[in-house]
């Protein structure tokens, strides 16, 4: 069983910065990619950004250039630092990972609130 963990999320004001963690555990054979989505109320999950096992990486076109996301597949672990985050990126953000385990699959974490002020 693989599981996903995040943490970092929290209330900061615009123009602020935070720094989201994400840690893959359990019966992992191989990650080929881990990545963050968000969701705003009354809105669709939307990509924010995703890291390959070999560090190539994609962001979302509202998030480049404030937003970095960086791997350490040593530790299953993925991180997503964002910087000058304005109110309308607040929204829950979701760790996912296309994991080789057992079986192939994609995992989703459980959500961490990112709420920014005005």
């Amino acid at each position: 069983q693989v599981q996903l963990v995040e943490s970092g999320g929290g209330y900061v004001q615009a123009g602020g910065s935070l720094r989201l963690s994400c840690a893959a555990s359990g019966s992992i054979r191989r990650i080929d990619h881990m990545g963050w989505y968000r969701q705003a109320p009354g809105k669709q999950r939307e990509l924010v950004a995703v890291i390959s096992s070999g560090g190539s990486t994609n962001y979302a076109d509202s998030v480049k250039g404030r937003f970095t996301i960086s791997g350490d597949y040593a530790k299953n672990t993925v991180y997503l630092l964002m910087n000058s985050l304005r109110p309308e990126d607040t929204a829950v953000y979701y760790c996912n990972a296309f994991i080789v385990s057992g079986t192939v699959g994609v995992y989703w974490g459980q959500g961490t609130q990112v709420t920014v002020s005005s």
